[in-house]
């Protein structure tokens, strides 16, 4: 009896992960596709914000790297972020290449 039951579990557990790997996966095909995606820097390069196709942004500040980390959103031409800390903010893509952000301007990096 202590044997079927161990099998029952390894199969359910086994089970589980698939379904959860699929999940994961599904969830891949969901990722942010905007042509926003990349590194964007300020003019005088001191802050650099890298938007990532997950949905996640990462910030360094001079020679602090990942000085700000969190999600963002991408409506149109309009961007919305929420920092793992628990601060918001948001911008506005003029064009292409030009990022409004915190009264700051970024441009693309190529």
């Amino acid at each position: 009896m202590t044997r079927r039951l161990f099998i029952l579990i390894a199969a359910a557990t086994l089970g589980a992960a698939v379904s959860t790997s699929l999940n994961a996966e599904d969830d891949m095909s969901n990722h942010q596709t905007h042509p926003y995606l990349g590194m964007w820097v300020t003019g005088d390069g001191h802050i650099r914000q890298e938007l990532l196709p997950d949905g996640r942004y990462d910030e360094a500040r001079g020679n602090r790297q990942s000085a700000y980390r969190g999600r963002y959103e991408v409506t149109g031409s309009h961007i919305e972020y929420w920092d793992d800390t628990g601060f918001t903010a948001d911008g506005d893509f003029v064009d292409d290449n030009t990022l409004h952000h915190g009264g700051m301007v970024f441009y693309r990096e190529r």
